[in-house]
Formats: C-alpha cells, structure tokens, sequence
C-alpha cells in the first residue's frame, strides 16, 4: 500500500543520478564479495529516504562514492552542473580522499579517516546524514559477515579489527556531538553495539 506525502517526490533527477551510479558502478562489487557495488548505493539511498531525506540528500547517497572510487571519470564541477551544488557539496562532504584526488593511490587508511571525521564534524545535517546512512549500512554487513565467517571479515579491508572498531565508535561519538541525533543514530548504536559483543566473544575463543 502506498500513499504520496507532501515533500516525499522523487522526479527526473533522481531517475537520472540511478541510471548515472548504475553505469558508474556497474562493473564494481563489494570488497572481497561477488556483490554487485549497486546494493550498496540503493540500501544507503534507501536509509536516508526513511530518516526523512529529500531528494538532493536520495540522490547523494546514490553518488557518494562517486568521488572516491571513480574520481578518473567524475569531473566535480560536472556532477555539481547535472545535479545541482548541494549535492556535488553533499558528496564532496561523504569522501575521505582529498580535494583534489584525481585516481590512484590514495593517502593512508587512518589518515584519510582522522580527516574525514573532522570534515564531517564541522560540515552540513545532509552531509551528515548520507554518511550516518553509509556507515550503518556498512556496520550492518560487518556484523552479519562477522556472524557467519568470523574473524576472516576483516582480512577484506585495508585496515584491522581494532582499527575498524575505532573508526565505527569515533563515527557515533562525532554525530552525538555534531548533534546529528535520532532514531538512525540510535539504530547505529545499536548495531556498534553488537560488533562489540562480538568482538569480545571472538576474543574469547
């Protein structure tokens, strides 16, 4: 069942970013997996609509990694011209490359991390959201990897378990202090919370 709620439209725009992070991602999966990058877009899409995102927020969660892992094929002041500067601001705002990051080797993971928490702290509720969406999304298939495979979840990324569970804890603490309260915040909480119990019960043998 479904009904339309003032402010809730998606149009042209939207239509146009999908097709856009599609053909972008399309031959991208998940690290270390055989799951196709785009279910990624579309559950972080899909989290900031149900926090109450509009469209310029539905359309950055579509495109924000677009910066990151694309940034030989996604020119910023073009994807700013397609979609407006509020987006290209969002996106801007949801990567932990530098400014100027044009491809190839990035800086080293914790300090791409350290300067993407402090960016985040400081930047816009929409920035903030999009990323809240992205972590959470990510910390949800952590811990379910974590249930079913166990410690070997974290040889797929770049930086460890202690290091992974650091950046997490340091998201949350950011948002409660940027005062990027509510229940998707409360539901990352949750969530950290898990990864520590299991954590600690892997640690235990």
């Amino acid at each position: 069942m479904t009904h339309t709620a003032a402010g809730s439209f998606l149009g042209t725009r939207f239509e146009d970013a999908l097709i856009y992070a599609l053909d972008l991602h399309r031959h991208d999966t998940r690290k270390g997996k055989p799951t196709p990058y785009v279910s990624h877009l579309l559950g972080v899409c899909s989290l900031v609509l149900q926090d109450g995102g509009d469209e310029d927020e539905a359309i950055a969660a579509l495109l924000h990694d677009a910066l990151e892992d694309h940034a030989e094929r996604v020119v910023p002041a073009d994807l700013g011209r397609r979609f407006g500067s509020r987006v290209l601001e969002i996106v801007r705002s949801c990567s932990d490359t530098p400014p100027d990051y044009a491809g190839g080797t990035k800086p080293p993971w914790k300090e791409r991390k350290l300067r993407y928490i402090a960016h985040l702290a400081q930047t816009t509720p929409s920035a903030r959201r999009v990323s809240l969406a992205d972590k959470l999304y990510n910390l949800r298939e952590v811990v379910s990897d974590l249930r079913i495979e166990g410690q070997q979840t974290w040889a797929r990324f770049n930086a460890g378990a202690a290091e992974q569970c650091w950046y997490y804890r340091s998201i949350a603490e950011m948002m409660r202090q940027a005062g990027q309260c509510g229940p998707m915040l409360d539901a990352y909480e949750r969530e950290f919370g898990e990864l520590e119990k299991l954590m600690a019960k892997q640690d235990r043998g």
